[in-house]
């Protein structure tokens, strides 16, 4: 089952809030849990299948209600991240956000910067576990939630071309020259980013 999977399961956009997903899930839960549809297997095959999608969108996406604190510069986050232990992943150009044109109210637009840095801090933890399939679905998430983003923009570009990077080491060539082009079309603009996946890019050549 994939992230996709899961969020039509329960009736839901990808992308969506914390808070949806699990009011989602109570109301489809009662709707068919064996308890309530005691000879009927299809409900509580559906009640299972719902359980497990629940289950798979929270390892990646994370309450909007709880927020880390980060004593250091958020955007230098790359620099720690390494795609093997002999490898240290390069720094991306640090990218400042412009403000909205149009302000939101205040209360919404604190709860996506709390929804955001909490993200950035779990993709980090993603990332450096090697759970890349999960860093990925957070990333791309984040980014359907905040399209406009340029940071979360950043922050997806970085998480592809770390998997692709892996997928090199891994042998998975197509899925990396994948991953490596859509870092590129992700974050065009960052010369930093371009720079390390050409690189990456004559690496693959001389593997093929």
């Amino acid at each position: 089952m994939d992230l996709g999977d899961c969020y039509r399961l329960l009736g839901l956009r990808s992308g969506a809030s914390f808070a949806d997903i699990k009011t989602s899930y109570r109301r489809l839960a009662q709707q068919y849990h064996p308890d309530i549809n005691p000879d009927d297997k299809k409900a509580k095959d559906k009640f299972i299948a719902l359980t497990e999608a629940y289950k798979l969108l929270l390892t990646v996406v994370p309450p909007e209600e709880t927020f880390l604190n980060s004593s250091r510069s958020r955007t230098s986050w790359y620099d720690d991240l390494k795609t093997s232990p002999q490898e240290k992943a390069p720094a991306a150009t640090t990218v400042k956000t412009q403000p909205p044109t149009t302000p939101k109210p205040p209360h919404l637009a604190e709860i996506e910067q709390r929804l955001k840095w909490k993200t950035y801090e779990q993709l980090q933890r993603f990332l450096k576990e090697r759970r890349f399939p999960q860093a990925i679905a957070l990333a791309e998430a984040l980014a359907d939630r905040l399209p406009a983003d340029p940071e979360v923009r950043q922050w997806q570009a970085i998480a592809y071309q770390i998997w692709g990077r892996a997928l090199i080491t891994q042998n998975q060539l197509l899925k990396a020259r994948i991953y490596l082009k859509k870092a590129l079309k992700t974050d065009p603009h960052n010369k930093t980013l371009w720079n390390e996946v050409q690189r990456d890019f004559q690496r693959l050549e001389q593997v093929f």
